[in-house]
């Protein structure tokens, strides 16, 4: 065996654990996204009066629905309510 087949083989078995690493990171990923999909259907079954509660409105449940299935909506979610909020305490202290 000489010397450049061992670094072949080397680097062979040091790309292993790194692409098995990668497809458990993708499959954790899609797990937390499907399990955050069906939280956020759950809240679609909501009043009006309780998504206003935790400060949002049905709107916005319509909005965060639009990104792809692998995607998690209430990433979208929280976007949306944090650029609110951000506009709410703006006014508050406009009118304070």
């Amino acid at each position: 065996m000489t010397t450049y087949d061992f670094a072949g083989e080397t680097s062979r078995i040091t790309s292993r654990p790194a692409v098995a690493t990668r497809v458990v990171i993708a499959v954790a990923n899609f797990y937390r996204a499907w399990k955050n999909r069906r939280a956020f259907y759950r809240l679609g079954e909501m009043s009006d009066a309780e998504l206003a509660d935790i400060g949002l409105t049905r709107s916005d449940l319509h909005v965060a629905i639009d990104v792809p299935f692998g995607s998690d909506p209430t990433v979208k979610l929280r976007c949306i309510t944090g650029a609110r909020t951000g506009t709410i305490e703006d006014f508050a202290r406009q009118v304070a």
